[in-house]
């Protein structure tokens, strides 16, 4: 059985169609949806944590029960935006490149150059980047359809091959639709 943190802050598991996830949300919004073999999650967890200066409980959680739905309906073809509350942890240049995430169109992709430019930063290439990498947000946030210059896929927290399946299955949605 569930039991809530009085602080507000709990993690769950989620099954989805890419493997288990975890979740982690506050009062306010979803703070972490990871993969669960992702390398740095057991970090991120304790950031989190340091950051609300409480321990993150296995618990329950409204946005819980929203993310799960609006998941479901992605991996349906349903659902081309997420439209969560979300709780974003990190510094404000982070969090300015995350949500420069969300203009990304669904089914398509961009560059880091392009997202530093849009963000009036042109010659921030490589902080823009980094911080994508630290993106605790993952699908939600869609740092997957970020890729490098030449056209190639790079880096993804949850493995370059769960990148390749996300962007294939948005573009066969995209084209079905």
């Amino acid at each position: 059985m569930d039991v809530a943190c009085d602080s507000g802050y709990n993690i769950t598991h989620i099954e989805t169609d890419l493997g288990l996830m975890i979740a982690a949300a506050s009062a306010e919004g979803i703070c972490m949806f990871e993969f669960a073999d992702y390398k740095l999650l057991e970090l991120e967890l304790r950031q989190l944590a340091v950051s609300f200066k409480a321990p993150l409980v296995q618990g329950d959680n409204p946005h819980f029960d929203t993310l799960k739905k609006q998941l479901e309906e992605y991996f349906k073809g349903q659902r081309r935006d997420f439209d969560i509350p979300l709780h974003l942890v990190g510094t404000e240049f982070q969090k300015q490149v995350w949500l420069s995430l969300l203009q990304i169109p669904y089914a398509c992709t961009t560059t880091y150059a392009e997202q530093a430019a849009r963000l009036g930063r042109p010659s921030a290439v490589r902080a823009v980047a980094n911080a994508n990498g630290k993106n605790k947000i993952s699908i939600i946030l869609p740092c997957h359809r970020v890729i490098g210059a030449d056209g190639k896929l790079t880096g993804y927290g949850g493995g370059i091959w769960r990148k390749k399946k996300l962007l294939e299955f948005e573009k066969t949605c995209f084209a079905a639709s």
